[in-house]
């Protein structure tokens, strides 16, 4: 029977980089995939994604991601390859506003305070109303997640990593010689094993009832009108609260078009292998909506209109430990639709905890006791 130091099963976002953090410590590891890699049915596709280091959502992220930005910098200079590209981010919004502006204060970080008026004056294809309160930040920009997961893979396969796509985990169990993980292709025994299987997690990594919810969002790429202003030199990526609802969205990058997402908060939950990913017109007209109000210049025709999967935790903070069922498994789930930039770092932070036990970095915030 096969054998291996460390198993990670799901190998999008997350379990790329934890396999290839393992396999640069020498450990033998086995990635095991359901779907191809990369893929389009999880959360870890979409041809750009935002990031950022100021961080609304809680203050305890800014130290995750200054590791998250080095070991970026780090995978680029392996790969050869531009994986994070510098436009800046504008937020606002209330709570995302407030909450931004706190996180830059409280840990030095670089930031305007800008308004509608001049946001418009510096980058004209935005149209914000002109009194709206605007945080700038220079060090914000968007990742390439697909060549990201290449990268983390083809540098673990480099460092000796054995990885398998279309290989489906139908259990795994816990006894005297470590795990033993039964598979589509056949079983095979780990020391430790690392579960960072996304929307799926629920079920594949057996935790509590509630802990990972599957829920259904959609993306547009429109095409400029004047496409000149929606090039990432012009246009920086946004996270924007208006009118009640939740926006985000790029530059034009390696599609015609300037791509936006909006928070779906009402949208399809359940399982995933039954949420339907076939993008419709309802899914398009709150898109289109918003940018012909706020990016008149690039309401243009659709390009291309895309569903994906949030995996949200009760609290839509992180879910990193070791598993509630034995300290030989650990888990990372529940990214709730935020999580694409932390890769670089949680698959270190995956690595540590399988191997050691215990990681340097401060997770107290995204361990399971916070629910009790």
């Amino acid at each position: 029977m096969e054998r291996y130091d460390v198993v990670v099963v799901g190998v999008g976002g997350m379990g790329s980089a934890a396999l290839y953090h393992l396999a640069r410590r020498g450990k033998r590891v086995l990635g095991l995939e359901r779907f191809d890699i990369p893929h389009e049915l999880g959360s870890s596709h979409g041809i750009t994604r935002i990031i950022r280091l100021g961080y609304f959502e809680h203050p305890d992220y800014v130290l995750l991601l200054r590791r998250a930005y080095e070991l970026w910098r780090e995978l680029e200079t392996e790969a050869q390859e531009q994986l994070l590209h510098v436009t800046g981010t504008l937020e606002a919004g209330e709570q995302i506003y407030e909450g931004s502006r706190r996180s830059c204060h409280e840990h030095d970080l670089p930031h305007e305070e800008l308004d509608g008026a001049e946001v418009a004056r510096r980058f004209p294809g935005y149209r914000l109303p002109a009194d709206l309160q605007v945080l700038f930040q220079p060090d914000g920009g968007f990742l390439l997640p697909e060549r990201c997961i290449v990268a983390h893979v083809s540098g673990a396969l480099a460092h000796g990593a054995v990885v398998r796509a279309r290989a489906p985990v139908h259990e795994w169990t816990v006894g005297e010689n470590g795990v033993r993980v039964v598979t589509e292709a056949g079983v095979v025994e780990t020391e430790r094993l690392v579960l960072t299987a996304g929307a799926f997690s629920q079920k594949v990594a057996r935790l509590p009832a509630g802990s990972v919810v599957a829920a259904r969002q959609a993306l547009a790429w429109l095409q400029p009108m004047r496409p000149e202003l929606f090039r990432p030199e012009r246009f920086p990526v946004f996270n924007l609260q208006l009118g009640g609802d939740h926006f985000y969205g790029f530059p034009a990058f390696g599609i015609p078009g300037f791509k936006l997402g909006r928070y779906d908060y009402e949208g399809e939950r359940g399982d995933p292998d039954t949420i339907s990913r076939d993008p419709t017109p309802e899914d398009e007209a709150p898109l289109r909506a918003f940018a012909e109000r706020y990016f008149p210049d690039g309401a243009g025709p659709t390009m291309t209109l895309k569903t994906c999967l949030f995996e949200l935790s009760p609290d839509e903070h992180f879910l990193i430990d070791r598993h509630p069922e034995s300290d030989l498994a650990v888990v990372g789930a529940g990214f709730s639709g935020h999580g694409f930039k932390f890769c670089s770092v949680v698959g270190e932070i995956l690595a540590d905890l399988a191997l050691d036990g215990e990681t340097r970095h401060d997770i107290g915030f995204l361990r399971f006791a916070r629910f009790g």
